[in-house]
């Protein structure tokens, strides 16, 4: 007797890829090169100046904070040659330094910098200046900047991977452990949760390695260089990115307890099961959900610790919204992608269990629409300008969109929900199809008998035949169901726009923030950015150390971080001493603060805090406290004009 197998079945996770690669491409071909958050905003010299004298040194200010190698920035003649000492200083308030030789000649003088932003982006230029004056030819610059190319393809790539792969593990692990634990034991979940960690541990690696040639040479080359990879680990960025790798070991061995020991125990057979297994399942149900939620957590953070959130106003706030948001994507968009394997690859899947995913879906969009609404505030801010004339807020926009369209497809799933019957999946195993191998083997046994070949490798081929036929009647079967036909053709929809939706969420992450841009493009408008406030502060503590001076100079002087100096000195002009400095910043008019922070000393009579925040614009008053002794203390007030 001889039986046909079907015709083979595509994997229900061709068309998904098909999705996610295409959606991914899309991106890729309209994307502009990834512009950061740090931008340069003066010089001295100034781009084109003419100076009459040889300067000491060059120095950059950038609208935010950015760390620069001993590198970064070279200065060079008009022959092409080198004429700083190659050693950056920081100056403080966002302005670096280097040093020039002595006795430099007339001619244009070439300035090119690079370094990486606060929210790990990568930026560089040039700009040149004279002295005396400018000369007939300059030095030529390759056009090509730091993160773009080949190099930048890949690293944007590596992201877009990295983020897909956080997404199908967290979601496949919170759909097992929240929604249907006998999925555990299914293998189409099972791939589901591999491929997510595979993705995201391989990403990771990638990312790492091109770390070097994205910020510095633009070089694929330069993705093994030992002493470049040194160097990108002890960068913010590199310590997230070693960080989430420790993460993603550590989760390995939870999914492996996951898919292995608990699978086992959710899926015994009736008769093994007793109220000691109930409590054994509830426990480890509760453990791994709980370790799985601080791995999780931990793995958000490398993103939200190292990007966007961890610059600007509000990082204390911005960064665990961040977390928050990163989550609520994971549990609702690989939920959703792991319920689709199910519907399309697995056995038959309870209502009850669509139903509790359709409640953390919902759960997960509630906190997405709280934490995107505060993100987009505190990226975009107030002004609709903002929102349409910049990059970042047309993404934004399309983002919402995006979104608004996933919500209407889930709201035709719930409808599908609700009009499913009470079919279950087997209480004793997690597939139907070890059922039907076991029924097509000793059908196929029977039959070897029966020919007089009872051989094992006939038996073998027989029982493969059958099985592939049951798989095929019981396929047939669940897509006979028309209530759960189209609740799996609306899944598929929703995971074919998330896939989109993700890709547009990367290539925001790469954006400039809207605010940023705004200001940017106010400045080569010709409007001057806020100017930094000095202000001199006398005082007087009493006893022995009298009166004073205290000079007060406030960077950039604008709402998001600032850099605060203070300067003390005495009658005589000499450096003045205090014990203790202490500062704390009010905003009267809208009930903010104080605002306290502690001075760090930096050399004799001079203390400096980074990162002053300033939430809002507008006239913050300052208090500065100095205490001389233990009886002789002093605290001035001033107002300072935040743009």
């Amino acid at each position: 007797m001889t039986t046909t197998a079907p015709a083979r079945r595509r994997s229900p996770a061709v068309p998904l890829l098909i999705a996610v690669v295409t959606a991914f491409v899309a991106v890729l071909l309209g994307a502009t090169p990834a512009a950061a958050h740090s931008s340069l905003i003066g010089s001295n010299p100034a781009d084109g100046e003419v100076v009459d004298t040889a300067p000491g040194v060059v120095a950059l200010s950038f609208s935010e904070q950015v760390a620069v190698s001993g590198d970064a920035i070279r200065v060079l003649d008009p022959a092409g040659e080198r004429v700083d000492s190659g050693d950056v200083t920081d100056e403080g308030g966002n302005t670096h330094s280097v040093t020039l030789r002595a006795g430099l000649g007339d001619g244009t003088y070439t300035v090119a910098w690079q370094a990486i932003s606060a929210d790990s982006h990568p930026v560089s230029g040039a700009f040149t200046f004279s002295i005396g004056a400018p000369s007939a030819t300059s030095v030529q610059l390759p056009d090509q900047a730091v993160g773009e190319g080949t190099v930048g393809l890949l690293y944007d790539v590596a992201r877009y991977a990295a983020y897909a792969g956080f997404v199908l593990l967290t979601g496949a692990c919170a759909f097992v452990l929240l929604c249907r634990r006998e999925a555990a034991a299914v293998p189409v979940v099972q791939r589901v949760t591999l491929t997510g960690w595979t993705t995201l541990t391989a990403a990771t690696i990638a990312l790492l390695l091109l770390r070097t040639p994205y910020t510095t040479t633009g070089r694929l080359a330069d993705a093994f260089d030992l002493g470049g990879l040194r160097d990108v680990i002890d960068t913010k960025t590199g310590t997230a990115l070693v960080t989430r790798l420790l993460l993603v070991a550590a989760a390995g061995v939870l999914i492996a307890l996951l898919h292995g020991g608990y699978a086992r125990i959710v899926t015994a057979p009736p008769d093994d099961r007793d109220e000691e297994h109930d409590v054994r399942v509830r426990d480890l149900t509760f453990g791994l959900a709980l370790g799985g939620a601080i791995l999780a957590a931990g793995l958000a953070a490398t993103w939200a610790l190292a990007e966007h959130a961890s610059t600007g106003r509000q990082t204390s706030v911005a960064i665990p919204a961040d977390i928050l948001h990163l989550l609520a994507v994971g549990a609702w968009l690989g939920g959703l992608a792991t319920l689709l394997a199910l519907l399309r690859g697995g056995p038959a899947v309870p209502r009850e269990a669509v139903r509790r995913f359709s409640t953390l879906a919902l759960t997960s969009v509630s906190v997405l629409v709280v934490t995107g609404l505060y993100q987009a505030w505190r990226q975009v801010g107030w002004s609709w300008s903002a929102l349409t004339e910049t990059q970042y807020g047309r993404l934004l926009l399309l983002k919402v969109a995006l979104v608004g369209a996933l919500l209407a497809v889930a709201w035709t799933s719930r409808r599908w929900t609700a009009r499913l019957g009470d079919t279950a999946a087997p209480e004793a195993g997690p597939d139907a199809v070890p059922d039907a191998g076991e029924e097509a083997g000793e059908e196929a046994r029977e039959e070897a008998e029966a020919d007089g070949d009872a051989g094992p490798g006939r038996a073998a081929q027989l029982a493969r035949q059958r099985a592939a036929v049951l798989r095929a009647r019981d396929r047939k079967a669940r897509d006979a169901d028309p209530e759960r036909a189209a609740l799996r053709r609306s899944v598929f929809t929703e995971a074919a726009i998330a896939a989109v939706v993700l890709a547009v969420a990367t290539w925001l992450s790469a954006t400039t923030p809207a605010h940023t841009e705004a200001d940017d493009d106010a400045r080569s408008m010709g409007y001057e950015a806020p100017e930094p406030v000095s202000v001199e502060l006398p005082y007087d503590t009493g006893g022995e150390a009298g009166q004073g001076t205290a000079w007060i100079d406030v960077s950039p002087a604008r709402t998001g971080d600032n850099t605060l100096q203070i300067q003390l000195v005495d009658a005589e002009g000499r450096p003045a001493a205090a014990e203790e400095v202490r500062v704390a910043v009010t905003l009267p008019d809208e009930d903010i603060g104080p605002l306290r922070f502690e001075p760090l000393r930096t050399e004799a009579g001079q203390w400096t805090v980074t990162g002053l925040q300033f939430p809002r614009p507008g006239a913050w008053e300052l208090a500065l406290t100095l205490r001389t002794s233990d009886i002789d203390q002093v605290t001035e007030t001033i107002t300072l004009p935040i743009e």
